[in-house]
This record gives C-alpha cells, sequence and structure tokens, in this order.
C-alpha cells in the first residue's frame, strides 16, 4: 500500500463544516489510528474536536481514481495554531510525525508528503526567517524518512486572510506566500499549489469543506504530474459532484450503517434491517 504523510496547521488538518459536503467513503483509502489502518471517515486529522474536511479526503478519492484496485493511506500529523517553530527538525511535532511515518513504513511505502503551514507567522515578520526553517524542516524528514527524493507538496495560504475574523491579524500572509512559492520552486521535488479562489469558513481563516476539496483536487494534480498548480482546475465543481453520486461498494455501504448506529442515528433493528437488505443485494 502507498501512503502520504500529511503536516502542518489547522487548514491541513481540516476544520471545513462535514455537514457542508457530501461524505467520501472509499473502502481502498485507509488512515492510521491507533497504530492500525482503518477505513477512511472524515474527520480524518483529530487534532481538535472541532476537526473538520481537510484536502486530503479527495487528495486519495483522485489517486484511488488513478490507481483503481490499489489503496493508500493517510498518516495524519497536522496540528492547528502550530508555527513553523514547533516544526523544528528535534520539535515535538516534527518527531511525532517522523515516529508515525516509520510506524507507517512497516506496512506501506510513503510515496509523497502534504504541507501546509504559514498562517500562524502571517506577522511579526517571521516571514523574514521561514525558509531556512522550512527547508531545515524538509531536509530533515528526507533524511529520517530515507526519501531523498520523496516529492513535497506546498499550499499556499489562502488570499482571504487578513481581512475579518481570527486572522485579520494576518497581514504578512502574501510574504509567506511568497516562500512558499520560492522554496516549491528551487527545492528538489517539491511542487506548488495554488489557493486561488478558494473560501474560508465565517471565521476567516479556515478553508471552508467545498473548498477543502478543490484543494485536495489540486495537491493530487500537483502530485501525480509533478508540476506546480498556479490555477484552478476546470474541472473542480464537476469531480465534486461526480464523487458525490458514486455509488458505494457493499463493503463501504456496510461501513455507513455502522458509523450511523454507533452514533445512535439507527436502533438496533434499523441497523440490522439494513445490513440484511445490503447482503441479500448481492
Amino acid at each position: 500500500m502507498k501512503s502520504i504523510l500529511l503536516i502542518g496547521q489547522s487548514n491541513m488538518a481540516g476544520r471545513g463544516f462535514i455537514k457542508d459536503v457530501a461524505p467520501i467513503y472509499n473502502e481502498h483509502i485507509n488512515v492510521l489510528r491507533n497504530g492500525r489502518w482503518q477505513m477512511m471517515a472524515e474527520p480524518i486529522n483529530f487534532d481538535r474536536h472541532v476537526s473538520g474536511v481537510g484536502p486530503s479526503a479527495s487528495f486519495a478519492q483522485a489517486w484511488t481514481e488513478d490507481h483503481p484496485g490499489e489503496s493508500i493511506g493517510l498518516i495524519p500529523c497536522a496540528e492547528g495554531g502550530s508555527s513553523i517553530d514547533e516544526w523544528t527538525i528535534d520539535g515535538l511535532l516534527t518527531r511525532h510525525a517522523i515516529s508515525e511515518a516509520k510506524f507507517a513504513m512497516e506496512t506501506s511505502e510513503i510515496v509523497g508528503i502534504l504541507w501546509h503551514q504559514g498562517e500562524s507567522d502571517s506577522y511579526g515578520e517571521r516571514y523574514k526567517t521561514y525558509e531556512e526553517k522550512l527547508r531545515s524542516l524538509f531536509k530533515h524528514l528526507r533524511e529520517e524518512l530515507n526519501a531523498p527524493d520523496i516529492p513535497i507538496i506546498i499550499g499556499e495560504l489562502g488570499h482571504y486572510l487578513g481581512e475579518v475574523g481570527f486572522e485579520k491579524s494576518a497581514v504578512e500572509y502574501k510574504q509567506i506566500n511568497q516562500v512558499l512559492s520560492k522554496v516549491a520552486h528551487t527545492e528538489k521535488n517539491c511542487y506548488f499549489v495554488t489557493s486561488k479562489g478558494l473560501s474560508a469558513n465565517p471565521d476567516g481563516i479556515h478553508i471552508n469543506a467545498i473548498s477543502q476539496r478543490k484543494f485536495g483536487l489540486r495537491y493530487h494534480e500537483a502530485f501525480s504530474k509533478q508540476k506546480h498548480i498556479l490555477d484552478s482546475l476546470d474541472f473542480e465543481q464537476e469531480w465534486i459532484e461526480k464523487v458525490a453520486k458514486r455509488e458505494l461498494t457493499k463493503n463501504e455501504r456496510r461501513f455507513v450503517q455502522s458509523t450511523k448506529f454507533a452514533l445512535g442515528q439507527l436502533s438496533f433493528g434499523e441497523f440490522s434491517i439494513n445490513i440484511s437488505n445490503i447482503n441479500e443485494r448481492e
């Protein structure tokens, strides 16, 4: 199985409202939880009790479409609110991400790293030292994972920052984006993904659910084509609508019913009838 390491802060973890998008269920997408691979369900990255939709679900869904019958694993290690100074080579977050990645490597092959971070460094002239710290992190990750050529996909900060809500103070996001772009264009096997046209939740900092679906597609396009994505993709909305109508497999339908029962949305009788109906259909 292939796997992807997810690192950065809250917009990689995901804060999009789950109710705003159709769920993605796919028996070929797994998430590393408590040392075991489990079928993916959002939220994927439980860094906070308010976790929601991030870019990784649509990234992984697009990957499975390009690799029929194969499986991909997601390794969630993003931490909301974290600054670049918390991603030092000896920092707790970096050590945790490397530990999780190495554990995942026992049963999978890590083929990419998705990075989205910088909102917490978009003030106080922190951009002046950001580049050196980011390059140091990427170099360390590749060395520790013994993966010198692993692709690293870097997402741009939202263009809505610095206007309203919690990130009204993020007035230097443009400078951080310039650094992110520079690193992506000069580091080996690094690719930049635009946030052009993406929108935020009412809090003014977190990318909303629909935009996260689009962002994940852009991350995948950069990863699969090994190129920078500097504009929105023509098929983003069409793809979202197509995935929402995708017919679930037998295992996926069982998973959905089990989830609803566990959440108290179905009685045991209703659950039993629905599972029986699923079994009888095939």
